[in-house]
């Protein structure tokens, strides 16, 4: 169990680079106002981190990504955006080029980094290559850009709202393109997972006559496949491919005092449960990743009688 924050608290993302050392970022609602929250597994333990620049300002802190041996973090710090970077050396921070009003997602890869949002002019998609930064038009029709992910420096995807509906982008080292992508019709996009095989996948949410349901694309190199698990509703943002090749997420779960995940591999759909957890009434893994031969949760729970604080779990390995 991770140490207290104060409650309730948010959590915005989890990354890890083996089965020793985890990120975990998010922030916490204090009486004065939100204030950045990261957390360090060692393999062993979570211990908080506030030795990174503004952890004592307010803000918050949005995605984790792994760029070479360098933890890197979004940073909402007061307002103004940053890159947090963590090395052997310690922590050290790369400002934005200018300031937007909304900071809605962020990724980074090894040549390459993006910050997305939206200032008085409207979509700004900004580009760090390592030394500067450049802003990067969309195409036209592009209203909002809700989400980004790369796989390299010169394969980046985005699904943005459009004029014609949710749309998804991709970078090619040279411009953002219309990637061509038949989403479900009715449907949004939460997640895009790229691979270095070259797999692509994307989770998202089809409104159809009798409700919502989940929908996963998988694009292999060649043409893409639309499938739909028996996920109901569920918000596919955390998925991740696990150390077995399956897909793995997690879902609402009809037990109150343990966590439930799905593992899609094909056709195929099963669930396991996290560990009971004692007077539980509320248990939400909010973010999932791989640590090396295992997978790595983290989230909240609530404890009769107390109010949400953050928890983990670690599922084989």
């Amino acid at each position: 169990m991770p140490p207290a924050a104060v409650s309730p608290v948010t959590v915005s993302d989890l990354a890890a680079r083996g089965p020793g050392e985890a990120w975990a970022s998010g922030y916490e609602h204090a009486p004065d106002g939100v204030r950045p929250m990261l957390y360090r597994w060692d393999g062993a333990a979570w211990s908080r981190d506030t030795t990174f620049p503004g952890a004592g300002d307010s803000g918050w802190l949005g995605d984790v990504q792994y760029v070479g041996e360098e933890a890197w973090i979004f940073h909402n710090r007061a307002g103004e955006g940053e890159i947090l970077r963590r090395s052997a050396a310690g922590w050290s921070a790369v400002p934005l080029p200018q300031t937007l009003s909304v900071y809605q997602d962020f990724t980074a890869v090894p040549g390459g980094a993006w910050v997305v949002g939206e200032d008085d002019t409207g979509v700004k998609v900004l580009h760090y290559d390592g030394s500067r930064w450049t802003t990067q038009s969309t195409p036209d029709g592009v209203y909002y850009v809700m989400g980004i992910t790369a796989r390299t420096a010169t394969d980046a995807w985005a699904w943005a709202d459009t004029s014609t509906g949710t749309t998804v982008l991709r970078w090619d080292g040279t411009a953002w393109r219309d990637a061509k992508v038949s989403l479900p019709p009715n449907s949004n996009v939460h997640t895009i997972l790229p691979e270095r095989s070259g797999r692509v996948t994307i989770g998202g949410s089809q409104y159809t006559d009798s409700g919502i349901r989940t929908y996963l694309m998988t694009f292999n190199g060649h043409a893409w496949r639309t499938t739909y698990p028996p996920l109901g509703d569920t918000h596919t943002e955390s998925l991740v491919r696990g150390p077995d090749g399956a897909l793995w997420l997690p879902v609402r779960s009809d037990r109150a005092f343990q966590s439930r995940y799905a593992r899609v591999n094909g056709a195929r759909t099963t669930f396991s449960y996290g560990p009971e957890r004692t007077n539980a009434i509320h248990v939400r893994p909010l973010a999932l990743t791989r640590a090396g031969s295992a997978l790595l949760s983290f989230g909240t729970v609530e404890i009769y009688g107390s109010k949400p604080n953050l928890m983990s779990e670690r599922l084989g390995g």
